[in-house]
């Protein structure tokens, strides 16, 4: 999930017209002498280091000097940006959040993750006919692609909702991250209405999302909407959440956005680890920082940031499932 600041852009170029800053092209400008940095690499460095100082979600447990020496130490006699990409992982590594990456203009994306996530496949599972079914996978793309996989899932909400269901089972297994609203603005109707967590930042800044009458709301702003709300036959229902390994970053908001919710209870394993927001970040060169600056918390403001621990532990998918079933249909649960 990312975020962007409107001050980036100014800020970058005030920096770079006091310093100078590489090009992205991966050229050299006029050669150091003595094999040491060159002054347009070490002032692209200088940048990336002042973002991560000031908004970097860990910034105040890093001792910044020792940072800063270390990150140079790396780039050794770069004389490009290209050049500084040692560097610049050497930097992700230190800030220790392991979800911040950093994509160049061209060439490999560079990160530090800290953690090997994924898990098994699952089927669609065969379900009793009082049971409702939503299957969310992970989502990247434009902003027309987002709203028609929004439109898709408040679709399948539709097609699946029926006089006298037991509940819903709501499926993030495998669900490995993306655009986090689209997926909050498509399972609405199931999650319901009103504010379903936060972005908490260092120093106490709080974010809140909402879902609202077709809409997922980020701090009062809408970031996406469904094109025809849909509204179920029986509002506020039992919702069964399953997760795994495999469920990260974008996708464990999801399940935070159900934590806390009354009639809820989540089964299967602990998720990845990734409840962590990224905000982006464009370079001098137009390359693309993503840092990691808030943890993300339920809607209580509980916060987390690492995994998210099932209500009920399942190692086998399928038991999930029937453990799901099990307590939807189950009398006075």
């Amino acid at each position: 999930m990312a975020r962007r600041s409107p001050l980036v852009a100014s800020t970058l170029t005030a920096l770079c017209l006091a310093t100078g800053c590489g090009g992205g092209d991966g050229r050299s400008g006029p050669a150091a002498p003595g094999g040491t940095i060159a002054p347009q690499a070490q002032a692209y460095l200088s940048e990336m280091i002042a973002i991560m100082e000031a908004h970097s979600v860990n910034r105040l447990k890093i001792e910044w000097t020792g940072f800063r020496t270390s990150v140079m130490a790396a780039a050794g006699p770069a004389q490009s940006v290209r050049d500084t990409h040692p560097a610049i992982q050497t930097a992700l590594t230190l800030l220790g959040d392991g979800h911040s990456f950093y994509r160049p203009v061209s060439g490999t994306t560079l990160a530090a993750r800290n953690r090997v996530c994924g898990a098994p496949g699952s089927e669609v599972p065969p379900l009793p006919g009082t049971v409702g079914y939503l299957r969310i996978g992970g989502f990247s793309g434009s902003p027309d692609e987002a709203t028609a996989f929004a439109n898709g899932l408040q679709r399948s909400i539709a097609s699946a909702d029926r006089e006298g269901l037991a509940g819903w089972i709501v499926d993030l297994r495998g669900n490995g991250g993306g655009n986090m609203w689209p997926m909050i603005a498509g399972v609405g109707p199931i999650l319901g209405e009103g504010r379903v967590g936060y972005f908490l930042d260092p120093v106490g800044v709080e974010i809140d999302w909402e879902y609202r009458n077709g809409g997922a709301w980020e701090g009062g702003t809408e970031n996406q909407r469904v094109a025809m709300p849909y509204r179920l036959r029986r509002e506020s229902p039992k919702v069964a959440v399953l997760f795994d390994l495999g469920t990260a970053s974008s996708g464990e908001a999801v399940v935070i956005a159900f934590q806390r919710r009354p009639q809820t209870r989540s089964f299967g394993t602990a998720t990845c680890g990734l409840s962590t927001a990224n905000e982006l970040y464009t370079m001098s060169d137009g390359a693309s920082l993503f840092l990691t600056v808030a943890v993300m918390a339920d809607r209580t403001k509980f916060a987390y940031g690492g995994q998210i621990v099932p209500d009920e532990e399942v190692l086998v998918p399928r038991e999930a499932e029937q453990r799901a079933v099990a307590w939807l249909v189950a009398a006075g649960s």
